[in-house]
C-alpha cells in the first residue's frame, strides 16, 4: 500500500499543533462574514470524487469493503472531460445560491485539489490532471459566489488513522498507526487549503468516528479541534469554521450545522443531544437520496419539497445547503439542474421573504415566518387550509397584506388568536406568503 505522504513538509506544522484556541474571540472580519453567512440563506453542496466512477455513492469504499490497494486503482479511471467550473457556478447563481461547499477530501482520503502533502490527489493521480478546486475558485470569483472547503477528518486511506471507529475496518491497512502523524498530515492539508485558495471557510466532517469510540468506552484519539481551528484563524481570522460533529458548538467554530434536519430536530438521528447554540445556523440535505452520484438513485425530491425545506430552514433561522452529486464525467444530472433552475425562478419572485431574513415569531406545523426590517413574512405551507389560526398575544397589527399584490388580508383577533382567511385566489400551491407589520 502506498503511503504517499511528504514527511519533511509536515514537520513545519509542529509549532501550530502545540497551540490551542480555548479563548477564541472572533475578529471583526469574522463577525462580518458571519453576518453575510446568515443573510445568504441558500448554498450548493457538492459531493464529488473518484468514487463516482463506481456509481454507488460516496460511501462505496466502506459499503463494498474495497481494499485500499484496490481502491487506489480508481483515480486511473477518473477523467471528467465534461466538467465545466463556469457552468457549475452559473447554475448555482441561477438557482439563487450564494455559496458553494465542495468536498476537497472525503472519507476515502482522496484530495480533489492539488495537495503538496500527498500525491493521492486529482492533479498527480488521475488522467484529468487538473485542480478542479482551483477552477471553481476562479469561477466563483467571477460570479460573486463564495467557496467553502468540505474536509473529512475521518480517513479510510491514510495508514496512520488509527484507532478506527465503526467505519474503515477491513480495508487492508495495518492494525496500527501513529495518530499524531495523521493529525500533522490532516492539519498540513487544511493549512494549505486556507493559505493557497480564496475560500470563505471550512465544513468539517468525520469527527463522529472517534467520538463513537469514546461513547462506547473504547480506546479513541482526540482530533484536537481547537488546535486545528487556531491554524485556520491564524492564516485568516475571517475564515468561517463549521463542524458536522453532531455536538453543541466548540470553541473556535463560527457556524453550526445540522445534517438532514432543521435546527433542534433529530428526525435523522444525527443530532441527538445537539442543542442550538448562538452561532449562525445551517441545515444540509440531498436533492435525491444519495450524497455522491448513485446510478440507481432516482429518488429526486420534488420542487415543492425543496422550496418548502428552504422556507422552513429560513423560518428556523438557518441556511439551506442543498447537495448534488455530479456524475463521473463532470456533469450535473439534468433532473437536478432543472430542479435548481425552478428554485431560482421561485426565488426571483419571492426572495425578499428569504434573503437577509432571520427566523420569525410564528412557528407551526402548517406555517413558519421570517423577519426583516420590521416586516414579518408569514409562509403558509398547507395549501388546503381555508383559514389559519395563530397564537397572537399582546400584539397590534399595523398592516396585513398578500405578498403577491399587496392587497389587504381579511383577519380577526379574538382571545389572543389571530385568524387569517386564506382567499382562494391568493393561495399558492407551494407557499402562500403574507406580509405583516406591527404597531
Amino acid at each position: 500500500m502506498k503511503k504517499r505522504i511528504c514527511i519533511t513538509a509536515l514537520l513545519l506544522l509542529n509549532l501550530y499543533l502545540a497551540l490551542g484556541q480555548t479563548d477564541y474571540t472572533p475578529s471583526p472580519e469574522n463577525l462580518e462574514n458571519r453576518a453575510w453567512f446568515q443573510d445568504a440563506k441558500f448554498g450548493l453542496f457538492i459531493h464529488w470524487g473518484v468514487y463516482t466512477t463506481l456509481g454507488d455513492g460516496e460511501w462505496v469504499m466502506q459499503q463494498q469493503k474495497i481494499k485500499t490497494d484496490r481502491y487506489e486503482l480508481l483515480p486511473d479511471f477518473f477523467n471528467p472531460q465534461q466538467f465545466n467550473a463556469k457552468a457549475w457556478v452559473k447554475l448555482a447563481k441561477a438557482a439563487g445560491m450564494k455559496y458553494i461547499t465542495i468536498t476537497t477530501k472525503h472519507h476515502d482520503g482522496f484530495a480533489m485539489y492539488d495537495s503538496k502533502f500527498s500525491d493521492y490527489n486529482i492533479v498527480d493521480d488521475t488522467p484529468y490532471g487538473k485542480d478542479i478546486f482551483r477552477l471553481l475558485e476562479e469561477a466563483c470569483k467571477k460570479e460573486g459566489i463564495k467557496l467553502f472547503a468540505y474536509y473529512s477528518q475521518l480517513d479510510w486511506h491514510h495508514p496512520d488513522y488509527y484507532p478506527r471507529g465503526k467505519t474503515g475496518q477491513d480495508l487492508g491497512r495495518p492494525e496500527s498507526g501513529n495518530w499524531q502523524d495523521y493529525i500533522r498530515y490532516q492539519n498540513a492539508q487544511i493549512k494549505e487549503l486556507a493559505e493557497n485558495y480564496d475560500i470563505a471557510g471550512f465544513w468539517f466532517d468525520g469527527y463522529w468516528d472517534q467520538n463513537d469510540l469514546k461513547k462506547a468506552g473504547k480506546p479513541y484519539e482526540d482530533f484536537d479541534l481547537e488546535a486545528t481551528y487556531k491554524i485556520i484563524h491564524g492564516v485568516n481570522s475571517g475564515l468561517l469554521i463549521g463542524n458536522n460533529h453532531h455536538l453543541a458548538p466548540i470553541a473556535g467554530e463560527d457556524f453550526q450545522m445540522f445534517e438532514k434536519d432543521l435546527p433542534g430536530k433529530n428526525t435523522a438521528g444525527f443530532s441527538e443531544g445537539s442543542q442550538i447554540g448562538n452561532l449562525p445556523l445551517e441545515t444540509c440535505e440531498t436533492i435525491n437520496h444519495s450524497w455522491g452520484f448513485n446510478l440507481q438513485d432516482g429518488n429526486h425530491k420534488s420542487f415543492s419539497e425543496l422550496i418548502q425545506y428552504l422556507i422552513k430552514a429560513a423560518g428556523n433561522n438557518a441556511n439551506f445547503l442543498l447537495n448534488v452529486g455530479p456524475m463521473p464525467n463532470g456533469k450535473i444530472q439534468q433532473e437536478h439542474q432543472d430542479l435548481l433552475m425552478q428554485m431560482g425562478s421561485w426565488l426571483q419572485e419571492n426572495g425578499e421573504s428569504i434573503y437577509d431574513t432571520r427566523g420569525g415569531m410564528f412557528q407551526g406545523a402548517d406555517y413558519v415566518s421570517t423577519e426583516k426590517n420590521q416586516t414579518t413574512y408569514l409562509h403558509v405551507l398547507n395549501t388546503d387550509l381555508n383559514t389559519l389560526s395563530i397564537p397572537f398575544a399582546k400584539k397590534r397589527i399595523k398592516t396585513l397584506s398578500w405578498f403577491d399584490d399587496g392587497k389587504p388580508v381579511k383577519y380577526k383577533i379574538k382571545k389572543n388568536v389571530l385568524t387569517i382567511y386564506l382567499n382562494e385566489a391568493h393561495r399558492d400551491a407551494v407557499d402562500t406568503i403574507i406580509k405583516l407589520t406591527l404597531k
